[in-house]
Order: C-alpha cells, then sequence, then structure tokens
C-alpha cells in the first residue's frame, strides 16, 4: 500500500514510523519548517516499546501532490480539518481510503461530505505522545494502539491490506467490525475525562480527594446516556473500564484539553463537547452537568478571544 501519512507530528510521526520501519511504501504530508527539521534530524522516536531513527523519512509539501494514494491517515486536531482535507485533496483518487484518527464524530461527516462516505473509514488509536524541543516523537507509555474499520463494519479487500501492512509493524492495530460502537465508547470516556479535569481544573486524584466522585460520575452519566440515545450505550465492560479509568486513587491524569487550557491554547470544546450535546436528540435537552461543561468551556475560549484582541498596554 502507498500511504499518506498528513503531518510527522506526535500521532502520525509515530504510527508512520512504525509503518516506514515494517518496510511500507510510507510519505509524511507536511510543511516546510517540518520538512526542513526532518532533512536535518530525520524521523527520530523515543519510546518504552523500542527506539528508531529514519535519517530521510519521505516527506512531500501540499502543492507537490501529483498522485493519488491507497489510504491517506489524518490525525489533526479537529479544528484544523478543513485546512488539513484542502492540503491532501490531490492525494485523493477513486479508490483511496481515508482513516481519520480524530475524536468525536464530527469528522466523519466533514469528511464523508468532501470525498464521499465509500472513502471515509472509522478509527481510533490510543497512544500518550509529544515532540520535544528537537522534533523528536517522544512515547511515554507502553501503549500504542491503532484500532480502525469499514462504518458498516464490512470486512473489505482494505481491510485485509492494511491488517498485512500492520501485520510486522511494531504497533498494537487491529481491525474492528463495530468501529462505530468503539468510536463512541472512546468519545464518551474522553468526553467525561476532559468534563471533570477541566471544569475542576484539576488531576483525577484532587477531584477523588475532596469527594467529588459523584462528580466524575454524573459527567460520565451525561455522555453515556447521549450515546444510548443515539443507538451505541457503552457496552458493560467498557463501561466497567471508564470508571476504573476515571475514578483510579492516585491518578494524576488530566485531559489533553485541560492541558491545551493550562498553556492558554486552542481547545477542542465544540468539537468534543458540543457536538456531543448538539446530539442528544429532538425536544431532549442535556444534561445540566455537562451543559455546565460546555458552558465552562466556551467561556475560556471567549476570554482566550478577548485577551487576544486587547492590545497590550
Amino acid at each position: 500500500m502507498r500511504w499518506l501519512i498528513v503531518g510527522a507530528g506526535a500521532l502520525g510521526g509515530y504510527f508512520g514510523g512504525r509503518l516506514l520501519q515494517a518496510g511500507e511504501d510510507v510519505t509524511f504530508l507536511v510543511r516546510p519548517r517540518r520538512m526542513a527539521q526532518l532533512g536535518t534530524t530525520g524521523l527520530v522516536i523515543k519510546s518504552p516499546l523500542g527506539d528508531a531513527h529514519i535519517p530521510s523519512p519521505p516527506c512531500v509539501l501540499a502543492q507537490d501532490l501529483a498522485a493519488p494514494y491507497d489510504m491517506v491517515v489524518v490525525g489533526c486536531k479537529a479544528y484544523d480539518l478543513t485546512d488539513a482535507m484542502a492540503s491532501f485533496a490531490p492525494a485523493v483518487g477513486p479508490d483511496t481510503g481515508i482513516l481519520p484518527l480524530l475524536n468525536g464524530m464530527r469528522h466523519l461527516d466533514q469528511l464523508s461530505a468532501r470525498f464521499g462516505a465509500s472513502r471515509v473509514l472509522g478509527g481510533l488509536c490510543i497512544i500518550s505522545a509529544a515532540l520535544d524541543a528537537d522534533g523528536a516523537v517522544q512515547h511515554y507509555n507502553n501503549l500504542h494502539t491503532l484500532t480502525y474499520g469499514e462504518l458498516d463494519g464490512s470486512r473489505s479487500d482494505r481491510m485485509r491490506a492494511m491488517e498485512a501492512a500492520f501485520e510486522p509493524a511494531n504497533v498494537t492495530a487491529r481491525a474492528s467490525n463495530v468501529i462505530l460502537q468503539e468510536m463512541w465508547e472512546k468519545w464518551v470516556l474522553i468526553s467525561a475525562a476532559a468534563g471533570a479535569t477541566c471544569l475542576m481544573r484539576a488531576a483525577i486524584c484532587d477531584i477523588l480527594e475532596v469527594g467529588a466522585i459523584d462528580l466524575i460520575i454524573g459527567i460520565l452519566d451525561d455522555c453515556a446516556a447521549i450515546a444510548a440515545a443515539n443507538g451505541f450505550a457503552p457496552r458493560p465492560e467498557a463501561r466497567e473500564r471508564m470508571v476504573a479509568f476515571l475514578t483510579a486513587p492516585g491518578s494524576t491524569m488530566t485531559a489533553s484539553m485541560m492541558k491545551d487550557m493550562e498553556r492558554h491554547a486552542r481547545i477542542e470544546g465544540e468539537h468534543i463537547i458540543g457536538d456531543l450535546i448538539s446530539r442528544v436528540g429532538p425536544g431532549t435537552s442535556a444534561p445540566v452537568l455537562l451543559r455546565t461543561v460546555h458552558a465552562h468551556l466556551r467561556a475560556y475560549e471567549a476570554r482566550r478571544a478577548r485577551e487576544a484582541a486587547t492590545p497590550p498596554t
């Protein structure tokens, strides 16, 4: 397969690098600055599961895309998707598949509207990674899972081709025939984690320390109820894992959205929480706790915009 990885940041650099290690035909779609950096340092992965250094990773700029690829992997922030779609559009041909690794569901509608639903797969990944000061991909733990599947649950030829490509790669990758269910379950989990830690501006252990476990479970229940109303109630075993993760004693976990807030950066509040609330169903009000979370995130963005527009004194 010919793979186009949109971006060579923490997510794209990690999974694309592992495919390159396995001998796959991989090209990174990057901006000029990242291309220059990779030309100097190569693609570096630092991981408990094995380091890697790829001296000259194949890269291309958007204006130089000239032929379609078999699979385009998209892992940008949700608010960057419109620009990302424009950048990789020349790489999408009649038989190209598009594998998005974004959170939530709105991106499936956006990609389908732009490129056609038949090209779009479902996907999710679980990994804790970031670029360090030198542009190396720093992988922090033993989790590096990637799950993908056809939205209709079928086992297609491209699923078999992807399985063959991932089989020798140093990642935990698998095809799923219930990818939408799994994407909803992840959406419920990250919405609850973001909702609790952003609202309280605290880690899980701090919230538990003040006896507010009911707040965490209440937000989780709100998110799960919306999933159920859309036909994707979390399965019992998935809910058990969610509760265990969100109430683990001593957990210093904070959602990535809270980390973005602490950096005074842009957040995916509308894409994660806002879009979830929009799916409560006709004639039904969003749960109070979740609406409170949403208001908190919107107020943060409003303040951030106001401060950006205010000239320094």
